[in-house]
C-alpha cells in the first residue's frame, strides 16, 4: 500500500529511539498517522515542528497498518508564531481539536483548505482571531452540527436574529424567542458575519462555537472536554481584549 500526499503536521510523539509518529492532516486522506524513521536527527527535527507544510509518501504492507512516513519539507511556519504568542497558542488549538474531533482516515477536503488558508495567515493578528472563531464554525460543519442562522426557525423571517436554540443550533429572532428567550443563547453579531468585530464580541462567538463543540463531541461519543489548547487560546485573546479595555480607560 502506498500513496503520497502534502499535509499540515499536527503532532510528533517520539517512537523508540530515533523514530518518530507523525499526524498529518491531509487533502485526500484526511488525519493519518505513520511512522517516520530518523525523525530525531538534527538535520530533521527542527523542520518537524506542528503547523509545518509538508510533502509526504506512505507505505505499509496492509492498509490497516500503521505504516511509515518520508517527508520532504514544502514550508515551516515556525517563524510566524516564534515572537508572537497570541499566534502559538492559536495554532496549537487549530492542531489539538483537529487531532480531537476528525475521525481518523477520512477526507475533509473543504476543512483542509480553510485550515491551511487560516493557518498562512498566522502572522496577521488583526484578522486571526475573527478568522479562527469562522474555522470553528467549518469544524462544526464538517462534524454535521454546523449552526443555521439564515433564519428565524420560529417564523422564518431573516430580521432581528437574537438567540440560538442550543438543541438545534438554529437562530431564533426576539419575536419568535418570546417566553423562552432565557432557555436560548444570546447571538452574537460576529457570527452573522463581516471581518470587522470588537474582541468581546469575537469572545462571545467563541462561547457559543465552544458550547456546541463540546456538545456534538459529547454526543459522538468522545466524552472528554475540548483539548486545553483551545482553552488556552480564548484566555490569550480574553487578557488581549481586557489590555486593550485597560488602554482605553486610561
Amino acid at each position: 500500500m502506498e500513496w503520497r500526499d502534502q499535509g499540515i503536521l499536527l503532532a510528533v510523539r517520539r517512537h523508540g529511539e530515533n523514530a518518530a509518529i507523525l499526524e498529518l492532516f491531509t487533502p485526500e486522506h484526511g488525519r493519518h498517522a505513520g511512522v517516520m524513521r530518523g525523525a530525531t536527527s538534527r538535520k530533521i527535527a527542527p523542520i518537524l515542528q506542528p503547523g509545518a507544510q509538508l510533502d509526504v509518501a506512505w507505505r505499509a504492507r496492509l492498509a490497516d497498518h500503521i505504516g511509515s512516513y518520508t517527508v520532504e519539507p514544502v514550508r515551516s511556519r515556525a517563524a510566524m508564531v516564534m515572537a508572537d504568542r497570541q499566534a502559538l497558542a492559536g495554532l496549537n488549538a487549530v492542531c489539538a481539536l483537529l487531532l480531537y474531533a476528525l475521525p481518523e482516515r477520512e477526507a475533509h477536503l473543504p476543512l483542509y483548505r480553510r485550515t491551511e488558508a487560516l493557518l498562512d495567515i498566522l502572522d496577521e493578528a488583526a484578522l486571526w482571531p475573527v478568522a479562527y472563531l469562522r474555522w470553528e464554525l467549518a469544524l462544526l460543519e464538517e462534524l454535521g452540527y454546523g449552526l443555521d442562522l439564515s433564519a428565524c426557525a420560529v417564523v422564518g423571517t431573516a430580521n432581528d436574529l437574537s438567540y440560538i436554540s442550543p438543541k438545534t443550533g438554529r437562530a431564533v429572532s426576539r419575536a419568535g424567542a418570546g417566553e423562552w428567550a432565557d432557555r436560548l443563547l444570546p447571538l452574537p453579531e460576529c457570527l452573522l458575519g463581516g471581518s470587522e468585530h470588537p474582541m468581546p464580541d469575537i469572545l462571545h462567538g467563541l462561547e457559543v462555537t465552544g458550547f456546541f463543540l463540546r456538545k456534538s463531541l459529547a454526543e459522538g461519543g468522545q466524552g472528554k472536554p475540548l483539548p486545553q489548547a483551545r482553552q488556552r487560546f480564548v484566555d490569550q485573546l480574553s487578557r488581549l481584549s481586557a489590555q486593550r479595555q485597560n488602554q482605553v480607560d486610561e
